[in-house]
């Protein structure tokens, strides 16, 4: 590095170890619930987040804004501000009963990252932005990355309509109400160009600890799943009395077992052959009105989300599995409605970014693996849009979207430095 040592960025990166436990006990005031945190997307304890976020940013001296999805952007200028500025981001909200660090502990990193080039008095060559996004959970409007797409002006058709699971009320009624402006996402210039972004980088904890079993701080992201999804299945059969012959039963229960076995043996076969995936039947239930210990069930409900690394693999799965579903009607003399069906593209690392990060951690003395991630997130949204991106995976033993996520303040302050350390190099800071 030209103009600042290592040695200097860890110890810039080491002095904001104060900012970044007040921040993160700053937003764990934020919809802290019993247990954990309950942020919903596009919620008052999401946007009390969002503005605690905000006053650090102020106290850093940033250029604060917000878009028509009331994303937040906080920026460092750059030297020459027409360059493709670098986004550094990751969301607020939290699932139901979640943790502090899901998503936050990004946001943190890239305030961090901002200050620590900052307090060595080094300006970048470009803009360097970290952006607060809205809504990443889906669970809460079944769409995934709603304030990102919408940010990048890909947001699924009918998404400003989907109804908030808690609440009843659309999208675009919370969007309006959390200070942002619906009607201006439907036309046809999006809050960001991708093609005016230079990159995307995301810090987030790891949702499996493959970090803490191999004892090390920091992974390299080398890939984000995409995934395709029916939320809301059902299986119609027949109710009858427990006692009904197996050849005259339309059992929509047993029907519905079928299915997840199927899918099962999909997923081992593909993990045996090398082949990394995941199947999640998040809801499976029969109707709980309804169901008996002496009834046979007469219906069924799932939800399915299948996940992998690779578009042609999603599409081999999703047609096994309807080749299975079909053959299950027939068997079973069940009526199978799958329902709206929801889908989100694999998420591309770029690989001069990642060996940048992987130098950058190399030369810090940090030792880091590569890590595909598990989970979706905001930066497969980027990648999609054609943005280049990478993550940072901090070690955290508990999973997450739990009360109990572990990641330690040492691991993120790693994470931080190795991303200060690129960000120095790739902005030619002076």
């Amino acid at each position: 590095m030209e103009h600042a040592t290592v040695t200097a960025v860890r110890e810039a990166v080491s002095a904001q170890r104060g900012r970044i436990e007040h921040l993160l006990a700053q937003l764990a005031r934020c919809g802290h619930d019993d247990p954990g945190f309950t942020r919903p997307s596009y919620s008052p304890e999401e946007t009390e987040a969002h503005a605690r976020a905000t006053h650090c940013a102020a106290e850093l001296g940033l250029r604060v804004r917000r878009d028509a999805a009331a994303n937040t952007y906080m920026t460092l200028p750059g030297r020459d501000r027409t360059r493709p500025p670098i986004l550094i981001g990751s969301h607020l909200d939290t699932v139901s009963h979640g943790g502090n660090f899901d998503g936050a502990a990004g946001v943190v990193a890239g305030l961090a990252a901002v200050a620590a080039i900052q307090s060595l008095g080094l300006i970048p060559e470009r803009d360097i932005t970290v952006m607060a996004v809205r809504a990443e959970e889906s669970v809460w409007f079944q769409v995934s990355y709603l304030g990102s797409r919408a940010a990048l002006g890909t947001l699924p058709e009918g998404a400003l309509a989907m109804p908030r699971a808690d609440t009843g009320r659309d999208l675009a009624d919370h969007i309006a109400a959390s200070g942002g402006d619906p009607e201006a996402l439907r036309g046809d210039a999006p809050p960001l160009d991708p093609s005016a972004i230079h990159a995307f980088l995301e810090v987030h904890i790891e949702q499996a600890p493959s970090l803490v079993e191999a004892g090390i701080p920091v992974g390299l992201c080398t890939g984000i799943p995409g995934n395709f999804r029916y939320p809301d299945a059902r299986i119609l059969g027949r109710y009858d009395h427990v006692g009904t012959p197996r050849r005259f039963r339309r059992d929509a229960a047993m029907a519905g077992a079928e299915i997840a076995l199927a899918l099962d043996k999909i997923w081992q076969a593909n993990e045996e052959a090398g082949r990394p995936m995941a199947v999640t039947f998040g809801r499976f239930h029969t109707d709980g009105a309804a169901h008996g210990l002496t009834t046979v069930p007469g219906e069924f409900r799932f939800s399915l989300d299948v996940r992998a690394y690779a578009a042609n693999m999603l599409a081999e799965i999703e047609t096994q599995f309807l080749r299975h579903v079909a053959t299950i009607v027939a068997r079973r003399n069940v009526e199978i409605v799958l329902g709206p069906r929801a889908e989100v593209a694999v998420g591309d690392v770029s690989p001069r970014i990642r060996s940048g990060l992987e130098a950058a951690a190399t030369a810090l003395g940090i030792a880091t693996m590569p890590l595909g991630s598990p989970a979706s997130h905001d930066a497969a949204a980027f990648a999609k849009a054609g943005v280049p991106m990478a993550m940072l995976f901090v070690r955290n033993a508990n999973g997450s979207h739990n009360p109990d996520e572990a990641m330690e303040i040492d691991d993120l302050m790693d994470a931080v430095a190795i991303l200060t350390t690129w960000l120095v190099a790739e902005t030619g800071c002076a």
